[in-house]
């Protein structure tokens, strides 16, 4: 996106930014709350009633489900889904899955987004456990240079620069976007990029950074259901999302997880493993 492009990023200040909060707290907290329930056996299809039920019992409504059609209040990617995976009840979890849970709510008109990996089981593979530790570190270094007076090909160039040190691959199909009363808006965020390169960072820019990388090749396809998106060389695919707004100072992550959790194995105050 070119600097001219700037103009249409909506800028926020502190009464906005303390109401997209809210919204943000709630959506982490809608992933905390199904952190027990990702097990061997479970379905997706029932951790998408979770986390449904969750979000309207809180005074929220689930920004996805019939958004452009999609059928879900939630998308649940396992393995090598990228994205958009459509939970179902025929979808059941086994022991060794990694798999990502996407949740955006829409609270009092404003939307929180963000998604977090989860291990199923106790059968993790050492190159599975890897893709997604990287894949976390990947958004934090992403995150470190969301700051006004940098660029947005700063934050893309922090990812692939830490991705491909690892030959991961960076999924160039799909990235960030700004968020606050519309779920998709300006700017367009890419998780790969230059130094120096693309808008200029300014206080009150509200955006999610949402880094997914593969263990192969960056290339994916979307599958006939027209939403699931997987690698094309079936090989593992992570990602992390966090929702910023950018500060005087650097940025604030709205999405930060109320019980503490930031990547897995996520574990309870007293230790116990969560998920």
């Amino acid at each position: 996106m070119a600097d001219k492009d700037a103009r249409k990023i909506p800028l926020h200040g502190p009464e906005e930014f303390e109401a997209i909060r809210k919204a943000g707290r709630l959506a982490a907290a809608t992933l905390d709350h199904i952190t027990p329930q990702v097990v061997p056996g479970v379905s997706t299809g029932h951790l998408n009633r979770l986390i449904e039920t969750f979000m309207r019992d809180n005074g929220a409504i689930p920004a996805t489900l019939g958004y452009h059609g999609y059928p879900a209040a939630s998308c649940i990617s396992p393995n090598h889904v990228v994205n958009h995976g459509i939970p179902s009840d025929d979808k059941t979890l086994v022991d060794g899955d990694i798999v990502n849970v996407d949740v955006t709510v829409i609270l009092d008109g404003w939307y929180g987004d963000t998604s977090r990996m989860f291990f199923v089981g106790d059968k993790i593979g050492v190159k599975a456990r890897k893709l997604v530790d990287i894949t976390y570190k990947a958004m934090m270094a992403g995150i470190a240079q969301a700051k006004p007076g940098n660029h947005l090909g700063d934050i893309g160039h922090a990812i692939q620069t830490l991705a491909e040190s690892h030959r991961y691959g960076v999924v160039r199909d799909f990235g960030g976007h700004g968020i606050g009363r519309v779920f998709h808006d300006a700017p367009h965020v890419d998780h790969f990029g230059k130094r120096g390169t693309g808008v200029l960072l300014v206080p009150g820019m509200v955006f999610t950074i949402e880094p997914m990388l593969n263990a192969g090749k960056p290339d994916v396809k979307i599958l006939s259901d027209g939403w699931t998106t997987v690698t094309r060389d079936r090989s593992l695919s992570a990602q992390f999302e966090h929702q910023v707004g950018i500060t005087e100072t650097g940025c604030e992550i709205f999405t930060l997880s109320p019980a503490g959790f930031t990547q897995p194995p996520y574990r309870t105050v007293a230790g116990a493993v969560a998920a």
